[in-house]
């Protein structure tokens, strides 16, 4: 019954990041300074940094429609890869923005709960993700390999 669950956890995992990446996407793409003051405490007031905000809201919607279409696809090389990849994004964006949060006085008000905290448990799913899909692997193929000897007997 485990193992049935942890290719549906694994779903809700790459739907709930598609869901959190493309939103905070789409609010960097049209809203960059206001999603930038939420966050940080300060306006983006340059236009370079508008548009460096939206490449980076680009970025992750691009994420999030990944994570969207890998959702039906919880046990390949290629979904385990985009998890992967989802560790160290989320742990990056913990230390960055926790970073920032320390350094700076004037932090948003969404950036330790959604931000930090958020990525954190983001990160710690993915791990947990991992964990589980390698252990279910080294099982599934020592019961194959267990398999294949008794057929060769």
């Amino acid at each position: 019954m485990k193992s049935e669950l942890e290719p549906k956890s694994t779903a809700a995992l790459h739907s709930a990041t598609a869901a959190i990446e493309a939103g905070a996407g789409l609010a960097l793409l049209f809203f960059p300074s206001v999603t930038v003051e939420l966050l940080l405490g300060a306006p983006l007031k340059a236009p370079a940094s508008l548009a460096v905000a939206r490449v980076g809201g680009t970025a992750l919607l691009a994420l999030g429609i990944a994570c969207w279409l890998a959702r039906d696809d919880t046990q390949s090389p290629t979904a385990r890869g985009l998890v992967a990849a989802m560790v160290v994004y989320n742990l990056g964006i913990v230390v960055v923005l926790g970073t920032a949060g320390i350094r700076s006085l004037p932090a948003g008000f969404v950036l330790w709960p959604a931000a930090v905290l958020l990525h954190g448990a983001m990160a710690a799913w993915c791990i947990l993700s991992l964990v589980r899909g390698k252990a279910r692997d080294e099982t599934s193929s020592s019961g194959a390999l267990g398999l294949q000897g008794r057929q060769d007997q």
